[in-house]
């Protein structure tokens, strides 16, 4: 029984955050987080680079695996780097009347908690996420209701994902009832026709997997992408990049962290992204990562950090980022 992975947990407390959170933060803050110069990032092709590297072919060496499909492999991301710009989401915060940046870091945080507790695929969790925020940029949301948006988000995406999705009552059980079955029914079904019942949309843990495939990359080190890549899904900043870029930039930072070499012509080819366009977010993503620690809110906020310390992930949370380097602006999110 799939309640029974939660009997040791304090949902409540969980919900208690999101309500209990200081009031609004102003508009104009939201807004700073989303100013940058197109100077510091240079433009990004949607589509891979067929050019580079041409003797080298990955799905060509893999043709005999079925897993790997292959024969449609290279087509499959074509297509996820074309709808990459029909799913960007805008900054939505200040439209937002009680709903703040750090609400929304303790709701993802809470959704990798239940991602653990159901042992949900890791693509459930970013298509959740991912929809959380399709949904805050086009409906407000008052505060109280929340969670029970996180919820509805995550309940649609395990259908979506799951073999065995977890029931409703599964999902109302974790929110420690604060919601009733009419109303997560209630919220799916809004959710659906907000997102138009298209929910195909690439995921930057996608994109992240098959960039490993290609390069070859250890274990580890993917891992260790997969944990910064997972940690920046709390940070409001991050909601307006594309999911290829922002998997590429933690690559990048993976493999500085690591010292396993440049990003080199393999990556390019597969990405589409040079190393001058992802150093700019790459240093950005460092930096808030170093800064979360120090930084009282965030500090509390540990799932994600405890996931990952583990011996199944290789302890990738003792990694050492990178010395900090604040820049004076943001990089340009707002790529081609």
């Amino acid at each position: 029984m799939i309640c029974s992975y939660l009997s040791n947990l304090n949902f409540s407390k969980s919900h208690q955050l999101l309500v209990n959170v200081e009031e609004k933060e102003q508009e104009q803050e939201s807004q700073n987080v989303f100013e940058s110069s197109d100077e510091n990032c240079a433009a990004v092709v949607g589509k891979v680079c067929e050019n580079a590297v041409p003797e080298y072919d990955y799905d060509k060496e893999n043709e005999m695996d079925p897993f790997n499909v292959p024969e449609f492999a290279w087509d499959i991301f074509q297509y996820y780097y074309q709808r990459e710009n029909q799913f960007k989401v805008s900054d939505y915060m200040h439209k937002q009347s009680t709903v703040t940046h750090q609400m929304r870091s303790i709701l993802v945080d809470w959704m990798v908690e239940i991602q653990e507790s159901f042992e949900l695929n890791h693509e459930t969790l970013y298509q959740a996420v991912k929809m959380t925020d399709l949904f805050l940029e086009k409906r407000v949301v008052d505060k109280r209701m929340l969670q029970l948006v996180g919820t509805a988000a995550l309940f649609i995406s395990s259908k979506f994902d799951e073999r065995c999705p977890p029931a409703c009552e599964d999902f109302l059980y974790i929110c420690d009832d604060a919601y009733t079955r009419d109303q997560l029914l209630s919220m799916e079904r809004d959710m659906l026709k907000i997102l138009q019942f298209d929910l195909g949309f690439p995921l930057s843990y996608r994109f992240l997997r098959r960039y490993a495939k290609t390069t070859k990359l250890g274990m580890e080190t993917l891992t260790l992408a997969r944990f910064i890549l997972e940690s920046s899904l709390m940070h409001y900043e991050f909601v307006s990049y594309k999911e290829s870029l922002m998997a590429s930039a933690c690559l990048l930072l993976a493999l500085k962290m690591k010292n396993e070499g440049e990003w080199g012509d393999v990556h390019r080819k597969y990405s589409g992204y040079k190393t001058e366009d992802l150093e700019p977010i790459t240093l950005r993503i460092n930096d808030l990562m170093v800064n979360s620690g120090s930084d009282p809110k965030m500090s509390q906020l540990v799932n994600i950090k405890n996931k990952y310390s583990h011996e199944v992930f290789f302890h990738v949370t003792s990694v050492p980022f990178l010395p900090v380097q604040t820049t004076t602006t943001a990089p340009n999110q707002h790529v081609s």
